[in-house]
């Protein structure tokens, strides 16, 4: 049996051919292709994941980790993907979802405030507790209650509240008015007005005995001081009286602008008013008296009539002077059966004392005028001209009538109770207005601004990432494993000829025989 040298065939498969080609490579750029495809598949994942994922945005800002909870036990229950910021802790929701998730967390009561108030004292309270206990316990009821209370206006996201209540002593004199501090934290873009800041201040200072609204600072996030004294009662009494004066003035305007919307329309017509106002406090007494009624109230009569007699003259002698005068008028009655004359004369004195009392109609008059009086209106009034549309539909401007025009200045003085006799102004002019600016529409926003596109591009880009990587990474990378190198392919040619030569026989001979040896 003659020796023939034995040649392996190439693989005809791809595999087979890639096998063999990576069996050629040395092993370090083995590794690396390995590993390249490795990371390709890897990058390919990641981006498939990350285009599926949607993007997400805080649900609330400025939770504690109790409000967080409950928020995340109502997002599990309603099966909704969420996610915790790990810096910050603040729960993350999707944003197709975040309005709506918004409005579902505010119909369940959430986010709401959990420091307890005055339910603290519902407390279990461990034996033995101290009365400095019990007060710092109800007195930090109180600071919750009326954080709370504050809370609830409008403009304010939430408040803190710091009471200083001293303990009181038995001694009068040794007693401290209680205090507080108050920190608001406002809106964005929003301010406590004057009233409320009075309101807050005043709610604070009855809800605590003995407090007084000078004795407690309000201030808002920013340090900015609210509750500033007024150092000059005057000026707040301006203020007062400004903002008086401003809502009459508004009063007076919507008075004339409702009355003449219907002839010349809401748009047709500006007014504005100027109102002079008294704001002195006069108070008059006045008592008048009426003499010509006249009333007998009371009446005293006392008369005395006196009777007496008298013999001759009287008086010391010799002094003329001292005597009294002598009867001149004979009695009119003589006395009959008296025996002889007698010659005693009879006197009568009579005296009347009337005393009257009268009720005079007398009228006691007190008068207080009351501040707030108009001493004087100045109202002007402008009214656009009508407007109508010609046969080519263009806007034609006519002047009011004359007749319309006095009809206007009628209804404006009825309206606003015109008074000459104070020295009211009334001046009406008719003029046309100019023409309102064409409002532009709103554009469209931009495709590429709104919501979806963004995740539609995150889809497509991972797509063409990932198809890149396929076609234009591993695809090639496994082809070139594939190819067959033309040497070997000449070399494993040449040999079987060779030995066929040699032999002297077929190609088929040399196959069996090189099967049979295998066998």
């Amino acid at each position: 049996m003659e020796n023939v040298p034995v040649t392996t065939a190439m693989p005809t498969t791809p595999l087979g051919a890639m096998q063999s080609n990576m069996s050629r490579q040395p092993v370090m750029k083995q590794l690396g292709f390995l590993l390249a495809i490795a990371a390709s598949i890897a990058l390919g994942g990641y981006v498939l994941m990350w285009s599926q994922t949607p993007s997400y945005q805080v649900l609330f800002n400025g939770m504690d980790s109790k409000e967080s909870s409950e928020v995340v036990a109502v997002l599990q229950q309603s099966n909704i993907k969420y996610k915790l910021d790990p810096s910050t802790g603040a729960v993350m929701v999707p944003t197709s979802k975040l309005q709506s998730l918004r409005m579902t967390m505010a119909a369940e009561g959430l986010p709401r405030s959990t420091s307890p108030g005055m339910e603290m004292l519902n407390e279990e309270q461990g034996f033995g507790t101290s009365q400095f206990v019990e007060r710092a316990r109800y007195q930090r009821a109180m600071e919750e209650e009326l954080s709370r209370s504050i809370s609830e206006i409008y403009n304010v996201r939430s408040a803190r509240v710091h009471l200083a209540v001293p303990k009181q002593s038995v001694f009068v004199r040794d007693r401290k008015p209680p205090s507080a501090s108050i920190v608001v934290n406002l809106y964005a873009g929003r301010n406590l007005e004057r009233g409320q800041i009075s309101a807050i201040t005043h709610m604070v200072a009855s809800s605590v005995p003995n407090m007084s609204s000078d004795d407690i600072t309000l201030i808002d996030q920013k340090g900015n001081l609210l509750s500033q004294p007024e150092r000059d009662q005057g000026l707040a009494l301006s203020d007062t009286q400004l903002e008086y004066t401003q809502k009459l003035e508004q009063r007076y305007i919507s008075r004339i602008e409702d009355i003449l919307a219907p002839i010349v329309g809401l748009d047709g017509v500006r007014a504005q008013v100027v109102a002079e106002v008294d704001f002195t406090v006069t108070e008059q007494t006045h008592e008048s008296y009426n003499p010509d009624l006249k009333v007998i109230r009371s009446e005293q009569v006392q008369e005395e009539e006196r009777i007496g007699a008298y013999g001759g003259p009287m008086g010391v002698p010799g002094a003329l002077t001292n005597q009294p005068p002598g009867g001149g008028v004979a009695p009119e009655v003589s006395t009959i059966g008296t025996e002889g004359i007698n010659n005693e004369s009879q006197t009568t004195s009579t005296s009347k004392d009337s005393t009257r009392n009268y009720e005079l109609d007398r009228t006691i008059s007190h008068t207080r005028i009351a501040p707030g009086s108009i001493r004087q209106l100045s109202v002007a009034v402008l009214v656009d001209e009508r407007r109508t549309l010609d046969d080519e539909g263009n806007v034609q401007l006519t002047p009011l009538s004359e007749a319309e025009m006095t009809r206007i200045n009628a209804l404006i003085m009825d309206a606003i109770g015109f008074n000459k006799a104070r020295g009211d102004s009334l001046n009406v002019v008719n003029a046309p207005f100019m023409a309102p600016p064409v409002e532009e529409a709103i554009p469209a926003l931009p495709i590429w601004e709104q919501a979806w596109v963004w995740n539609v591009a995150k889809q497509v880009l991972g797509g063409l990432l990932v198809l890149f990587l396929v076609f234009g990474v591993i695809r090639p990378a496994f082809k070139n494993l594939n190819k067959v190198p033309a040497s070997a392919t000449g070399t494993a040619a040449g040999g079987m000829t060779s030995g066929q030569a040699m032999a002297g026989g077929t190609a088929t001979d040399n196959i069996d025989k090189i099967t049979t040896g295998a066998e």
